[in-house]
C-alpha cells in the first residue's frame, strides 16, 4: 500500500510540477494523399505553380489538430526518387513543397481545409518521378517521431 501511494505521489508532482506538460504527443489528423492532377509532366521545361500540369501529388488536411510546418517532416519514397521535404529545406534539387504557390514560411501552419502540392522545383532536371509508378508518401510529425500518414499513391 506504501508503495502504491508513492509511486502515485511521484506521478503527480511530476505533472503539478509542469513536467509532464514536456511529453510530445502527435497532433491527431485526418490526412489524405492523392494524384494532383490527371495528366503529371515530368517534362524537364514544366516548373509548378506556373504549369499545373508539374504538380504531382496533393496532400491535404481534412479534420483535426492543425499541423505547425515547422514540426512536419514529407517523404516520397519511389522507384528512383527518395525526397524528404521540411522546415529550411522545402525544395530538394528537383522537387518541392507548396502551399497557395509558395514554399511553407516557418509560422505557418497545416490545417483543416489547406492542401499542400508537391511538384516540380527546377526545370531542366529529371524529376525521378514516372506516371503509372506508385510511390510511398509519409507524414512525419517530428517533435513525437510519429507517422501521421503513410499511404501510396499512383501517379497518372
Amino acid at each position: 500500500m506504501v508503495a502504491i501511494t508513492v509511486i502515485l505521489a511521484a506521478v503527480i508532482g511530476t505533472f503539478v510540477l509542469g513536467l509532464g506538460d514536456s511529453l510530445n504527443q502527435a497532433p491527431q489528423s485526418t490526412l489524405n494523399a492523392e494524384d494532383a492532377s490527371a495528366d503529371y509532366s515530368s517534362n524537364t521545361t514544366d516548373v509548378f505553380p506556373a504549369n499545373q500540369s508539374a504538380a504531382a501529388f496533393e496532400l491535404s488536411q481534412n479534420g483535426g489538430d492543425a499541423i505547425p510546418f515547422a514540426d512536419m517532416r514529407i517523404v516520397v519514397d519511389g522507384d528512383s526518387t527518395n525526397a524528404q521535404f521540411e522546415q529550411g529545406s522545402w525544395n530538394d534539387s528537383v522537387l518541392g513543397v507548396f502551399v497557395n504557390g509558395a514554399n511553407p514560411s516557418s509560422g505557418d501552419e497545416f490545417a483543416v481545409g489547406d492542401s499542400l502540392t508537391i511538384g516540380n522545383s527546377q526545370a531542366n532536371t529529371d524529376t525521378g518521378l514516372t506516371t503509372g509508378n506508385s510511390y510511398r508518401i509519409r507524414l512525419i510529425h517530428v517533435p513525437s517521431d510519429s507517422i501521421l500518414l503513410d499511404t501510396e499513391v499512383t501517379l497518372r
